[in-house]
């Protein structure tokens, strides 16, 4: 739910300050900026909440703690990415990818409890899905259309 607030709010906030500088409303470079403003709250949390979100990987997979890590700063690099206009649309198809990849960790995470904020198995559970995967498909729609189609 915080992400899907930072992206909204700097959307809205970015929509209104290009207005009064430039005159005009640029909704597609609000919606990278904010894209990226989300990317780059949901990487801190790779380094903040690094032990919960290594308990939302199932046990097979080796070297959690580096994953973790990993995509806290593929993160970083797509905020970046995006707002490049050289490097945006590769980047867009990237994060498209990216937020395919980490779906199954949700799934898992909401499967097993997994509360990643407190590192416990006191989560929302399978009802966390109804919001989740509704939410994974709008943040792939807004890459999209913010990133590659426009």
């Amino acid at each position: 739910m915080k992400p899907l607030l930072i992206l909204l709010t700097v959307f809205s906030i970015s929509l209104f300050t290009i207005k009064m500088f430039r005159g005009n409303f640029n909704v597609i470079i609000s919606a990278r900026i904010a894209m990226a403003a989300m990317l780059m709250f949901t990487a801190v949390g790779h380094f903040i909440f690094t032990k919960g979100m290594s308990m939302m990987l199932p046990d097979y997979i080796p070297f959690k703690t580096g994953i973790i890590y990993l995509t806290g700063i593929l993160e970083i690099l797509a905020a970046i990415g995006i707002l490049i206009p050289e490097i945006r649309i590769t980047t867009g198809w990237l994060l498209i990818v990216f937020f395919i990849v980490i779906l199954p960790s949700n799934i898992y995470a909401a499967i097993n409890h997994i509360d990643y904020q407190k590192a416990t198995f006191k989560g929302d559970g399978i009802s966390y899905l109804w919001f989740r995967i509704p939410l994974q498909i709008f943040f792939i729609i807004w890459v999209y259309l913010s990133a590659i189609k426009f």
